[in-house]
């Protein structure tokens, strides 16, 4: 247990820069929608503000209520969300999306146990939404959070593991101030952005810093531990664009795999890189004993597309050939409609420099 003296001072402390010092802006901080606090946080999921935050303005012009977007085609919410990668959480904000529509009238659960029946949801977002929107007593706990509170306290049990967690949110949860929940949540979430950063923390600026034991014994560097080192797989993935006539072979993928439900080219993974040479030869796609007449328009230089546990080594080719081919799972499709559906950003990329 934290001592109540230490909880009090840790409280005021934090609460004090958040209100003296805080300039963090961000457009759904000090709202209480819980639509847009919601949005905000699975978009936020795994992606920097940075980058996110467009995605967030996109998404509120284009679908402003839960309703809107509940209606819309699931391809036309992946589209949008085309780039942001980790897609699991698309077709979970899309499955959400429909049941608080449908079953709850576009009404947001104003509690832990119903936020989390929502798919997608788990402790931090539920947590988030339930102390933002509800002011329910709630402390999140991220990366940030974990962060500052193991350098404050100098807990070096690591993170990643069971026993850590459940310790640094039994903390989070006894150092919450629970009048201001609100408040108190988006201070300790921004001190961990902008000051108490995972590399050259601004500790000057830090409320904490004559009483954080990871300042004082030099640990800094070394706090938050982790025990678990992300054990990266190698893919290599060969892309055929295969044009005819104003259209291009397609398929959206299905199965566990990443990129579930996304679209792509003729796709052939092998276990070790193919050189050039194979690559332009018809017989290294297995189309078909017949050679098509074809006309090589590009072979592109290795892309490399790097994901939390994998990273994919790719290479496009583009023909042109003369009639169009009946491939098992693919379909022709105008090149037009193709700009419309939802790619891996990998293939948006090359396609945006062709």
């Amino acid at each position: 247990m934290v001592e109540k003296q230490h909880k009090v001072w840790f409280s005021k402390a934090l609460k004090k820069w958040h209100l003296v010092e805080n300039n963090r802006e961000m457009p759904w901080k000090g709202i209480k929608d819980p639509y847009k606090i919601w949005l905000s946080e699975i978009i936020l999921q795994q992606t920097r503000v940075e980058q996110g935050l467009a995605y967030y303005n996109r998404f509120i012009d284009t679908y402003p209520d839960v309703h809107s977007l509940a209606k819309a085609p699931d391809n036309q919410v992946f589209k949008l969300w085309e780039g942001l990668g980790y897609y699991s959480r698309c077709r979970n904000l899309i499955k959400a999306a429909k049941t608080i529509s449908i079953e709850h009238d576009g009404l947001f659960p104003a509690s832990k146990e119903g936020l989390l029946a929502l798919s997608g949801i788990g402790n931090y977002t539920a947590a988030a939404i339930g102390s933002f929107a509800f002011g329910l007593p709630l402390a999140v706990v991220d990366g940030n959070v974990l962060r500052v509170l193991s350098r404050v306290f100098g807990i070096s049990t690591p993170v990643d593991t069971p026993a850590g967690r459940k310790a640094l949110e039994q903390l989070a949860e006894q150092l919450l101030d629970k009048k201001e929940p609100a408040l108190y949540n988006q201070a300790i979430m921004d001190l961990g952005a902008t000051v108490c950063k995972p590399r050259q923390p601004l500790c000057g600026a830090c409320p904490f810093q004559h009483k954080c034991l990871a300042f004082e014994t030099g640990k800094i560097d070394q706090l938050p531990v982790k025990s678990k080192k992300i054990k990266q797989r190698e893919r290599f993935f060969y892309y055929l664009i295969l044009e005819s006539k104003g259209k291009q072979l397609v398929r959206q993928r299905k199965g566990k795999d990443i990129w579930q439900d996304l679209f792509e080219f003729i796709l052939k993974e092998t276990d070790e890189p193919v050189d050039e040479k194979e690559l332009k030869s018809w017989s290294f796609w297995n189309l078909g004993a017949k050679k098509e007449k074809t006309t090589l328009l590009s072979v592109s230089a290795e892309l490399v597309h790097q994901l939390t546990h994998q990273k994919i080594r790719c290479r496009i080719v583009h023909l042109r050939c003369a009639s169009s081919l009946k491939i098992e799972g693919y379909q022709w499709m105008d090149i037009s409609s193709i700009q419309q559906l939802a790619f891996p950003r990998l293939i948006t990329r090359y396609q945006t420099t062709i």
